[in-house]
């Protein structure tokens, strides 16, 4: 290691009022520290304090290095540029507190020198030595190599002897190697020893392409009379290394040919770090992409009139972003496979393999029919987990990555999104996140189309559905106790549980209760009402054709189970795909037959009719108590009125009060609730 000049200072650029990266600085170095505000330096740039550094023994290039210590990209990047607009001479090392992706990339292309990674075991002040004295050791040697009035016999010979770089050569104009000097942490990395290097020519030690483009680089130093700068990869025992060298031309011959020395750096961990950079960068580019494809996506949903424009929409936006090669949706059909829906992109060789597929071949899409969950192969050309034609395919149509997401919502799946990327690794992480959030997304809108579609027909088509031995709760008492258990509301709550609410005909509560304990398709079931013959329950099912009729945008109008047989009548919209419902009713319940259907005409009825007809329900007594409730405030929170206050006012006693109050309530809500069972 050549001897320091401790001559001379560390210009520190920072914003804060107390560092400890100075102090730091002013112990761990020879150099004293000379600390600079990040305003300053904005406002009236480095060349008084380059001068200022100058004058103090540095000489005419100002300070040995200008050390960043601040956390904004953007100033970061003027900053940089303030100080290579002064001398591009001078290293410069970003040295952040906290850092990030945005610093790190400002600091790559503002053509800092080093940028020190914050919260690593690695020391800022030896990484800064470390630039220092490398930058100072270059630029000595650049100078010791150019000067004519020395014989050039000496001149290399003191460059070699220096051991400045990690390798340091002479080489002649054809290639060969006319003395050699490496230091010896790098000679272990050496295939063949150094000192048999001499007389060998480059064509010998690097394969053909490197050996030629090294000798081009020699070539077109001695042409132009200029120093070159190259970077070249190097087999070593180690394994693959990466080098940086500065190519130097020597005014006199030797050894009867012109000759130059060739100043080489092991760059091998820079080249890693500027990599992982640049990957991560791009990275972060691609993501910010595909959140502003899958927002916009998003943003169309809303405004979508139809299911089909939904599904064609989504596939034509993602392929549009140039993000991804291919986009298609299928619905999964009764025997469990899915049926293409609608696409986009090129990638039609891929598609038509997965259409040609054997049951027996599985796929992205049937694992996510039988998870419900998103699948990614990232490795579609050579994973031994894709079927053969895929591959095939894959390579054929330039697909890298696919994934597969769920379509669905409150647990029904309404089909499955396929995406194909050019792209290696893509679908992971944020990415993968995004996705599914799309799946989600697509799923609540469609059911909320159909939905919309249903509330503003003014006819509907009613379905009829007749079910032999269900698998769920209600099946099994009807067919055990020659019962007849009636669906009289189903919903779900915030939460998100559905909720039924059951009568039974024919048993009592108590035996009811007895044997949903016992079942396995009951989450939870409370008794209402109970009666000698007759009661009410409430129950959670683990699964429930109801929620999925819902979930598909169907009304329910009737459900009632008879001796093990289930009729379910339901209303959708015109244009719904009765298939699609009947094969999602088929999922839960294997044994089920579509066998009626019909179009029915919805009467219209004005907002005065239905509140005429609300009154037309109430006796004087129960309107009056419904009116002095309400304007009394006996429905706020809290209360502006008490019952008993009410009831003083009827001139009546406050059971009878509350009576007319709840009968009066019941026939309002009847209104609302009784004319058909209606799912939320």
């Amino acid at each position: 290691m050549p001897h320091e000049n401790p001559s001379g200072s560390i210009t520190h650029i920072t914003a804060a009022r107390s560092s400890s990266l100075r102090n730091r600085l002013r112990d761990g170095t020879p150099y004293a520290t000379r600390t600079v505000s990040v305003e300053t330096t904005l406002e009236n740039g480095l060349e008084d304090e380059f001068e200022s550094a100058s004058r103090e023994g540095v000489g005419p290039q100002g300070p040995v290095a200008v050390v960043i210590e601040h956390d904004d990209p953007v100033e970061t990047t003027a900053l940089l540029e303030r100080c290579h607009a002064t001398d591009a001479a001078v290293p410069t090392i970003v040295v952040p507190k906290a850092g990030s992706e945005a610093l790190a990339t400002a600091a790559l292309r503002g053509n800092a020198d080093e940028y020190v990674v914050p919260g690593t075991d690695e020391d800022p002040v030896e990484r800064i030595l470390e630039t220092i004295r490398s930058t100072r050791e270059t630029s000595v040697e650049t100078a010791r190599t150019r000067p004519s009035t020395r014989s050039a016999d000496r001149d290399y010979h003191r460059i070699l002897a220096n051991e400045l770089p990690d390798e340091a050569f002479v080489l002649g104009e054809d290639g060969t190697y006319l003395e050699v000097k490496v230091r010896p942490d790098a000679a272990e990395l050496y295939t063949k020893p150094a000192d048999q290097l001499t007389g060998e020519q480059l064509q010998n030690v690097f394969p053909d392409d490197v050996a030629a483009k090294l000798e081009a680089c020699i070539d077109r130093t001695l042409r132009t009379d200029t120093i070159q700068t190259i970077e070249y990869g190097a087999k070593t025992t180690e394994g693959d290394r990466q080098f940086e060298a500065r190519v130097v031309p020597i005014d006199d011959r030797i050894e009867g040919q012109r000759a130059v020395v060739w100043l080489a750096r092991d760059i091998t961990e820079r080249a890693k770090r500027e990599r992982e950079l640049r990957s991560r960068q791009d990275q972060l580019e691609t993501l910010n992409r595909i959140s502003t494809v899958v927002g916009q996506v998003i943003d169309t949903l809303v405004e979508a009139p139809s299911r089909d424009a939904i599904e064609r929409e989504v596939c034509e936006q993602l392929v549009d972003s140039e993000l991804y090669c291919g986009a298609w949706i299928a619905e999964r059909t009764g025997e469990g496979t899915l049926a293409y829906r609608t696409g986009a992109g090129g990638a039609e060789t891929y598609l038509e393999a997965v259409e040609a597929l054997d049951a027996d071949h599985e796929w992205l899409g049937q694992r996510t029919v039988q998870t419900g969950s998103a699948q990614t192969e990232m490795d579609v050309q050579t994973s031994e987990a894709v079927p053969e034609p895929l591959r095939n395919a894959a390579r054929e149509d330039d697909v890298r990555s696919a994934i597969t997401v769920p379509i669905d919502h409150n647990d029904s799946m309404y089909g499955v999104l396929t995406v194909l990327a050019s792209r290696d690794e893509a679908f992971s992480g944020d990415e993968l996140a995004g996705f599914e959030l799309l799946g989600e997304t697509i799923g609540f809108t469609i059911m909320a189309v159909k939905n919309r579609q249903l509330l503003f027909a003014d006819t509907v088509v009613e379905l009829e559905f007749r079910i032999d031995g269900g698998d769920t709760f209600a099946f099994d008492l009807s067919e055990e106790y020659g019962c007849t258990c009636s669906l009289e509301w189903a919903g779900t709550t915030s939460s998100g549980r559905t909720v039924q609410y059951v009568m039974v005909d024919g048993i009592d509560g108590e035996t009811v209760l007895e044997a949903a304990g016992d079942h396995h398709s009951i989450e939870e079931c409370r008794l209402i009402h109970d009666g000698d013959a007759s009661c009410t329950i409430e129950m959670r099912l683990s699964e429930s054709g109801v929620r999925t009729l819902a979930n598909h945008g169907a009304t329910i109008r009737d459900v009632s189970v008879e001796d093990g047989v289930g009729r379910c009548v339901i209303e959708v919209s015109q244009d719904a795909d009765v298939r699609e419902i009947a094969e999602a009713l088929t999922v839960v319940y294997e044994n089920t037959q579509l066998i009626a259907r019909r179009e029915v005409d919805r009467s219209v009825q004005t907002a005065a009719e239905r509140r005429n007809r609300i009154l037309d329900q109430l006796t004087d007594r129960q309107l009056t108590t419904l009116r002095l409730a309400y304007y009394s405030g006996f429905f706020d929170w809290p209360r502006e009125s008490t019952g008993e206050e009410i009831a003083d006012a009827m001139g009546v006693t406050p059971p009878t009060m509350h009576q007319h109050l709840r009968k009066g309530l019941k026939a309002v809500l009847c209104e609302f609730f009784e004319v058909g069972t209606e799912t939320e």
